[in-house]
């Protein structure tokens, strides 16, 4: 039985650093000043070393130390606009294309360097952008075979390509490295058909073959998303040593915007200039109730409370059809000392599902907790009244105008002697989180 082989990974012609010195390769590119915080980070995200003026440079902007000393798997470059990213970022994209050897591909398989937008025109400027790159190359011109709309087609058996940012379209093909451009930008989970996360999990295996990197650069906007989870998961010293985060203001990348187009947009909204122009995050347009906020009612360490007999328990419920929106449960009971709501469980079933077996999980959940009657919306009319009641559970409703809640739940929650059940392997396998609500 033939084996299959190891994974062999992106092996570099010449060091990128090399490359960007010599004008017969990429020494056209990245020249002068102005570059040279780009020059820095894309230098250390290839794995190699910086020099002692780099190394200062590469702390103010990535909150590390050190440089990884190895190839990175991901590099997410958070920066203001005009900071420059498209064009630095096509740099590494010509470089990984025409100066490395993917040793990883089949015999006549092609390799690709995908580009992806939140807008296909956004990534049709990185494209033009790398084919510039080879073309004012004497060496990497040598390379060029032609050019569509949307694909540069190599002499390497290497292409790079432009494809709609739809998770749908994304799998399947062997890249050996993606760039991903204005992800900010695109839809996240809240509601979305093609939310940014199933995007990235449709790219990362594509990149598994070969081991080539991931370069994710935007300017930021909301904290949701792929990347505000990776940079507030990566960013400084105890982020993942693999995945590079940097983050920077435009005159950072860019020294040669002049300081009044800063200060104007700052005049005029200092809350979109400060993601624009200054790379923060923006804290005013929070979907309901800021991170903060959240996380002042949250029990580090705390996924769920079981249940004690002391307690007494209300729980809500909010329905759904199980084709578009997820159906939750929530659980809790009354602090009477600390004068506070305590959420003990949570649970969410994510479409598609049957909702009549959503059901079944939750009234294990429910009867674990001693909980006979749940409190949810008029959604569907008489639906997940008669399905909860198909289970032992009744369902009461409230008028829409009067939102229920679980605060309102427990005021009239009175002290239930129901037998506890075991929950099902079912109820244990949703989705579970826990918060501390205060009223």
């Amino acid at each position: 039985m033939t084996e299959r082989p190891r994974i062999r990974r992106l092996t570099p012609r010449l060091p990128l650093r090399q490359a960007l010195s010599d004008p017969a390769l990429l020494g056209n590119t990245l020249t002068g000043d102005s570059w040279a915080a780009w020059r820095t980070l894309l230098i250390a995200s290839m794995g190699e070393t910086l020099t002692d003026a780099e190394r200062s440079l590469f702390r103010e902007i990535t909150r590390r130390d050190r440089e990884p000393g190895r190839r990175v798997d991901e590099f997410v470059g958070i920066v203001g606009r005009r900071g420059g990213k498209s064009r630095a970022i096509s740099v590494v994209a010509a470089y990984v294309a025409g100066l490395c050897e993917h040793p990883g591909l089949a015999p006549g398989e092609t390799g690709i360097v995908l580009i992806i937008a939140a807008d296909q025109r956004q990534a049709d400027v990185v494209l033009d952008y790398v084919e510039a790159n080879f073309q004012t190359s004497p060496v990497l011109s040598q390379l060029l075979a032609g050019r569509t709309q949307r694909t540069l087609r190599l002499s390497n058996r290497i292409e790079v390509e432009v494809r709609a940012s739809d998770f749908r379209r994304l799998r399947g093909p062997t890249f050996v490295t993606v760039i991903a451009d204005e992800t900010a930008f695109f839809p996240t989970s809240e509601g979305s058909a093609n939310p940014d996360v199933e995007i990235m999990n449709a790219i990362r295996p594509g990149l598994a073959t070969t081991s080539g990197p991931l370069f994710i650069i935007s300017s930021p906007y909301a904290r949701r998303g792929e990347l505000w989870r990776l940079y507030s998961r990566h960013f400084g010293e105890n982020g993942d040593p693999r995945i590079l985060v940097a983050q920077g203001p435009s005159r950072t990348f860019n020294p040669t915007l002049s300081q009044s187009v800063v200060d104007r947009a700052m005049e005029r909204d200092p809350a979109s200039a400060a993601a624009e122009y200054l790379a923060q995050f923006r804290t005013d347009i929070e979907s309901f109730v800021s991170r903060e906020a959240i996380g002042r009612c949250v029990v580090e360490g705390v996924s769920e409370r079981p249940p004690e007999r002391r307690l007494s328990y209300a729980g809500f419920v909010d329905p759904s059809g199980g084709s578009a929106d997820a159906m939750t449960l929530c659980v809790g009971h009354k602090d009477i000392v600390r004068q506070m709501v305590v959420v003990d469980a949570i649970r969410e079933v994510r479409p598609p599902f049957s909702p009549e077996a959503v059901v079944h999980e939750f009234s294990n959940t429910l009867k674990n907790y001693r909980i006979s009657q749940v409190v949810g919306d008029r959604y569907a009319g008489e639906w997940p009244r008669e399905q909860f009641g198909q289970v032992r559970h009744s369902l009461s409703t409230e008028r829409q105008t009067e939102k229920p809640t679980l605060s309102r739940s427990l005021a009239s929650s009175k002290q239930r002697t129901h037998p506890v059940a075991r929950p099902s392997e079912a109820a244990q396998s949703a989705e579970q989180s826990g918060t501390a609500d205060r009223a």
